[in-house]
């Protein structure tokens, strides 16, 4: 325990931010991403088809875009709050996210993840929570079949992500009554995007707007909530009950390192080294990977590949005798 209180304070040594690394990721991200939106507006002369292919393109940058905004909420971009937050509003425009509002929605993810005892607290628990084993045999049929249902991949990784970002972020589905800022910034945030599409469908054409935009929006999501999801419902991670969790073990054995292929490492600012991500949320996306090269004993943490994350979507369970994720077909008869 006290080598895991030393790896937290050491990584400190990386949680200032580089003001030109992040005003070059700023560049990068929204030049690239503006750049390629135009490009596919222009290809739309030519068919519907011809913009498709640029609409992956454009979807790793708004990605890249969310992590910007995600470092922003965590006041880790700039030394700055003020200018955290306003590139977080930002960003959160490209992304059709209330900034304020997912900013403390997320806080309850850092305050909670992979710990039984506050599962309620974590917000969208589809996607940062699960269910024991004893608790879903407890469930009747009907609700056994709708957890199952919620948790099928097509359903909780290809058809929610964009019902999240287009049609929930558009309310405070789950904010706190005291939470008065973070309602109203959902309300802002909705006026600010009609103006902006609203005016630029006045001009080029809302019928355009739509075809370009969308397919963005929904590659975008799915890869990011994606992200989110596989780093904390892998086979191998870790949930305790509240008096048995520790932040730091949390962090290293709740969270996964997903290496990735050096750019969509790129694309995805780093998110991958989640596990520095959680043990300490002020440093930066880009010296994640410097502080996992250069402290030995993060590099413990579980270890996701591209094609071992991806088998990872049907873990749903939490087999508390097992200490690990399992799939529902090994219990369906006992279910039953």
């Amino acid at each position: 325990m006290s080598d895991l209180k030393n790896i937290l304070s050491d990584t400190a040594a990386f949680q200032d931010p580089i003001l030109a690394r992040s005003l070059g990721q700023l560049a990068t991200s929204f030049g690239g991403f503006l750049i390629t939106c135009a490009a596919m507006y222009l290809c739309l002369r030519i068919s519907l088809w011809a913009t498709l292919p640029l609409s992956v393109l454009a979807a790793g940058f708004l990605v890249r875009i969310f992590i910007i905004q995600h470092d922003c909420g965590h006041g880790a971009f700039f030394r700055s709050q003020r200018a955290n937050h306003i590139v977080g509003i930002l960003c959160g425009l490209m992304t059709l996210t209330p900034y304020a509002f997912w900013r403390r929605q997320h806080a309850r993810h850092h305050g909670s993840w992979n710990n039984l005892d506050r599962r309620a607290a974590s917000g969208l628990d589809i996607y940062s929570s699960c269910m024991t084993i004893s608790e879903y045999l407890r469930l009747g049929r009907w609700q056994q079949w709708l957890y199952r249902f919620s948790r099928h991949p097509i359903v909780s990784h290809l058809i929610l992500p964009p019902v999240v970002f287009l049609l929930l972020y558009r309310v405070p589905f789950d904010a706190a009554k005291a939470w008065r800022r973070e309602r109203r910034a959902v309300y802002v945030t909705n006026l600010l995007l009609a103006g902006l599409f609203g005016g630029l469908g006045l001009v080029i054409g809302f019928e355009r707007v739509v075809a370009v935009q969308l397919p963005i929006m929904i590659l975008a999501s799915i890869v990011g909530v994606w992200l989110f999801s596989i780093q904390h419902r892998f086979e191998r991670t870790l949930w305790v009950s509240e008096a048995n969790w520790d932040f730091a073990e949390a962090a290293l054995r709740g969270s996964s390192y997903l290496r990735l292929p050096r750019i969509l490492q790129w694309f995805t600012g780093n998110i991958g080294f989640h596990h520095i991500h959680h043990l300490n949320p002020r440093i930066p996306n880009y010296r994640l990977e410097d502080c996992h090269g250069a402290l030995e004993g993060v590099q413990a943490a579980p270890v996701l590949t591209l094609r071992t994350a991806i088998t990872t979507l049907r873990y749903a369970l939490w087999d508390e005798d097992l200490r690990r994720m399992v799939r529902f077909p090994r219990y369906a008869g006992a279910a039953a």
